[in-house]
C-alpha cells in the first residue's frame, strides 16, 4: 500500500457508530494506517439514525457516548493524525427502507454531540449550554427525548 502512492492521494475515514466500541483497537488501526504511509485520518460518528432501521426517536445518550469514545481515540492518538470528524445523521438504512429519526427529533442529539466535541467532553456546563441554546428546560440523555 505504501509503495502504491495511494497514501499521498487520500485520507482514510474510520467509521463506528456504536456507543461502546473498543478505543484501543481504533488507536491500533490508526497506527497501522500510519505505518502504511497515511499521515492523516478522519473519524465518522453518528448523531442520529444508527440504532435501528425503524427507530422514530433519537436516544441522545447512545450518540453522546459514541462521540465521547471518539474523543478518547483522539486523545490516545498522535496529535497531528486527526484531520477531522464527520458527524453523520442517517435517515434510512437502504434505499428500500422507510425514513427513520427525522432531523427535527434529532436536533438535541446533534447539539449535545457538537458541544461535547467542542468542549472535549460532556459536563453539566455542556448540558446547560445545550438547554439554553435549544430553549429546553431539561435535556434528557438516558431516555428518549419528548
Amino acid at each position: 500500500l505504501a509503495e502504491s502512492g495511494v497514501p499521498q492521494l487520500v485520507q482514510p475515514m474510520i467509521w463506528d457508530y456504536t456507543a461502546d466500541f473498543d478505543v484501543e483497537s481504533k488507536v491500533q488501526l490508526i497506527e497501522k494506517y500510519r505505518r502504511c504511509g497515511f499521515s492523516k485520518v478522519w473519524f465518522a460518528s453518528a448523531f442520529k439514525g444508527a440504532t435501528g432501521v425503524n427507530q422514530s426517536l433519537t436516544l441522545v445518550g447512545h450518540h453522546l457516548q459514541n462521540h465521547l469514545r471518539w474523543l478518547e481515540v483522539a486523545s490516545s492518538s498522535p496529535a497531528d493524525v486527526l484531520e477531522g470528524i464527520a458527524l453523520t445523521g442517517w435517515q434510512r438504512y437502504d434505499h428500500f427502507s422507510v425514513l427513520c429519526e427525522l432531523l427535527p427529533v434529532a436536533i438535541p442529539s446533534l447539539a449535545v454531540c457538537l458541544q461535547a466535541l467542542k468542549n472535549g467532553g460532556y459536563s453539566e456546563k455542556v448540558k446547560e449550554t445545550v438547554e439554553k441554546l435549544l430553549g429546553m428546560s431539561n435535556l434528557e440523555t438516558d431516555t428518549f427525548m419528548r
